[in-house]
């Protein structure tokens, strides 16, 4: 079986599903599952809804009534007879979250976040899915929820690998085309979960690795991996092969093309991960695979955005030692602070991090009883994959450095724009 996953931008409008019609004729659909994002920006409204939700705000009735509008109108540019039950399950989905939104007494935003905007990928493999049967590709849907299952970690849950291998064993192979969402799950009282932002090429790897499939194939706006991302990078190149290794680096660094946390599954049982365009789809595009590291090899440029060099001290001038490194990396776990670079010295420790939750204050507060604590917001981390003295003048030009490390094959920058 064939493991394909199509994001938000490849279904995001009624010529986009019809393109992954066409995508499939090309490429071929027996034995093949979907995994499927939600349409166009939809996770971003259906934010929008949450954040009305709990501030009480008049407008939350519109909010879920433009997400309502945007998803009825790729209907009707679909389907030819709106009496179609397309139409009537779509309307049932929409009839349950505006139910939770009445009947919910959770105040835990994290619990509610997934329970809402699981709806947009629940919606999207809906409509996805009766558009190929209509148009003439048998196709099965399945809820993602019945199959991978995980902790309760709200917004970021763990997948419990045991139960998930046995639900998702039970799928039978057979030449229809399976259909099913991505970024979701559901924890052991059949509360749904989400995998964390951009969680469907994980989803995808969950499949393959459970199905021992024979690869599994990104669908992107882009002919494949490139060295950089070419919204913020000029002359920004394809990369055809990358080994699993590099592409664990790479994603950890926050290359935004590949999940940090999909590659691993797919390395242990060794499943090419192929990442090609939804726009030319017989283009080889790049694999991820065992092999040389980079081809062609040259520096990879990644840009994150949005940090905070959050910097401590003693607030005595004494030695920060293992003790109290120890102390910070366990607050800064307790706060779900991501760290992307540390860099310390005999009195000064400094972390650039990501904020994901929103916990910063928190932190702050709590370190702020041991240590004297200085920061910088909204600053962005440059890394560079096989640096070279061009790439780095590159990066660095017109721009204050607040911090700069290198290693053999890396070197990381902190800048203020």
């Amino acid at each position: 079986m064939r493991i394909f996953k199509f994001g938000g931008a490849s279904v995001k409008d009624a010529e986009s599903v019809k393109n992954v019609f066409d995508v499939l004729q090309k490429v071929g659909y027996e034995e093949v599952l979907l995994v499927v994002s939600a349409m166009g920006k939809t996770t971003n409204a259906l934010e929008v809804v949450i954040k009305d939700y709990f501030e009480k705000s008049a407008n939350l009735n519109a909010s879920v009534q433009e997400v309502k509008k945007y998803h009825n109108q790729i209907l009707l540019d679909l389907f030819d007879d709106e009496k179609h039950e397309v139409f009537w399950t779509v309307n049932e989905h929409f009839a349950d979250l505006e139910y939770f939104l009445r009947s919910n007494k959770s105040p835990n935003y994290n619990f509610v976040y997934d329970q809402i905007v699981s709806y947009g990928e629940i919606i999207s493999t809906t409509i996805l899915c009766h558009y190929m049967n209509y148009s003439g590709i048998n196709a099965q849907w399945l809820d993602v929820r019945n199959y991978i299952k995980t902790d309760n970690t709200y917004r970021d849950a763990e997948v419990n690998w045991d139960i998930t291998q046995k639900n998702i064993s039970k799928i039978a192979r057979k030449k229809t085309l399976f259909i099913t969402q991505g970024f979701v799950g559901s924890d052991e009282n059949g509360f749904t979960t989400t995998l964390g932002r951009e969680g469907s090429d994980y989803t995808a790897a969950i499949f393959a690795y459970c199905l021992n499939a024979e690869s599994v194939t990104i669908w992107k706006d882009v002919p494949g991996v490139m060295n950089a991302d070419p919204r913020y990078f000029e002359n920004a190149t394809l990369l055809n092969q990358i080994s699993y290794r590099e592409a664990i680096e790479l994603a950890f660094y926050g290359a935004s093309v590949i999940h940090p946390k999909t590659l691993q599954p797919l390395q242990k049982k060794e499943i090419p991960l192929y990442v090609k365009s939804f726009v030319n789809p017989l283009l080889p595009g790049t694999s991820v695979s065992k092999g040389q590291d980079l081809e062609p090899k040259q520096p990879c440029f990644i840009l994150k955005k949005n940090q905070l060099l959050l910097s401590l001290s003693s607030i005595d001038f004494s030695f920060i030692m293992e003790e109290n490194i120890s102390e910070i990396f366990s607050l800064l776990h307790q706060f779900k602070i991501r760290v992307s670079l540390i860099q310390n010295s005999a009195i000064s420790f400094s972390v650039c991090i990501e904020d994901k939750f929103g916990n910063f204050n928190d932190l702050k507060k709590a370190l702020s009883k041991k240590f004297k604590v200085s920061y910088n917001e909204n600053v962005s981390l440059y890394t560079i994959r096989h640096f070279d003295a061009k790439a780095s003048e590159m990066v660095e030009k017109n721009k204050v450095v607040l911090l700069k490390q290198l290693s053999r094959e890396t070197m990381q920058i902190v800048t203020k724009e």
